[in-house]
């Protein structure tokens, strides 16, 4: 707990400011994530690569219990859990910001206490969401194509492009993943970077990451949007272009929530204490 210069308790959600920001601060913090990558590529793509091992388990799984159907869903989805992949990320970007030096074990170590902070009720939400977007698709899938099966992913998109109900099956489903979607992305955008780096609970990170959004619609809502589509076109190549592009989007993600967020309250307050 810090306190104002009155003596009363101060929250880090009033010693935390939120910075309006603009596409310049898009492009250095992109800039900066391309060079964290490049400094230690093997470890950013380690991560890239548990992320998409996921989702190829994910894929077979819903082959063998017979859901192909379920293949196009779970990929319009998948972008909602990266940023609970990316916490190392964003702690090796911490780290080298600093001018550190560090080893996957460490890092590995900071990923691991985080079951012990507020992270894991983030990671709660964000499979929370990621369930009802699963949920949802179920449901509309029962509404518009009456549970058909198909015998394959060809089929079903075929079926979902070239028949009116699969037609309002998709335009539904794809309104209904924008807005679980800039929701998450609300919520996590600048929290998930935050519960790292700070000393805060869950919910105020949230309040904040909400905040950095709505401060800054025009930038962050058309980044977020390029997230998604960066993600979705990076799943095609049978996941391996996510090695990649995750690990960068990781990286760029820590630098601009250090631009968003000013803790030079915060700093001169602890400078005092």
């Amino acid at each position: 707990m810090t306190t104002d210069q009155n003596s009363q308790p101060l929250s880090m959600l009033q010693a935390l400011k939120v910075r309006q920001i603009s596409f310049s601060d898009i492009r250095h913090a992109f800039s900066a994530g391309l060079k964290d990558f490049s400094r230690r590529p093997l470890l950013s793509m380690f991560f890239g690569l548990v992320y998409a091992t996921f989702g190829i388990v994910l894929v077979l799984g819903f082959t063998v219990f017979d859901s192909i159907w379920m293949t196009l869903p779970a990929a319009v989805g998948f972008p909602l859990v990266a940023p609970f992949v990316a916490v190392g990320l964003y702690e090796m970007s911490r780290r080298m910001k600093k001018g550190e030096d560090f080893t996957w074990k460490e890092i590995f170590l900071v990923i691991f206490k985080q079951q012990q902070r507020e992270f894991g009720w983030m990671s709660f939400v964000v499979l929370f969401v990621f369930w009802i977007w699963i949920y949802q698709a179920r449901l509309l899938l029962a509404l518009f194509l009456q549970w058909q099966s198909f015998s394959s992913l060809d089929n079903f998109v075929e079926v979902i492009t070239t028949t009116q109900n699969g037609i309002l099956f998709i335009t539904i489903g794809t309104l209904v993943g924008a807005v679980l979607a800039t929701v998450l992305f609300s919520l996590t955008v600048v929290s998930m970077p935050l519960l790292l780096d700070k000393e805060i609970d869950f919910i105020s990170a949230m309040i904040l990451s909400v905040k950095a959004v709505h401060t800054n619609p025009a930038v962050m809502l058309p980044w977020g949007a390029m997230i998604a589509i960066l993600v979705f076109l990076a799943l095609a190549p049978a996941f391996i272009g996510i090695i990649f592009v995750l690990p960068i989007l990781g990286h760029v993600t820590w630098h601009l929530y250090e631009r968003v967020i000013d803790d030079s309250v915060l700093k001169a307050l602890q400078s005092k204490a």
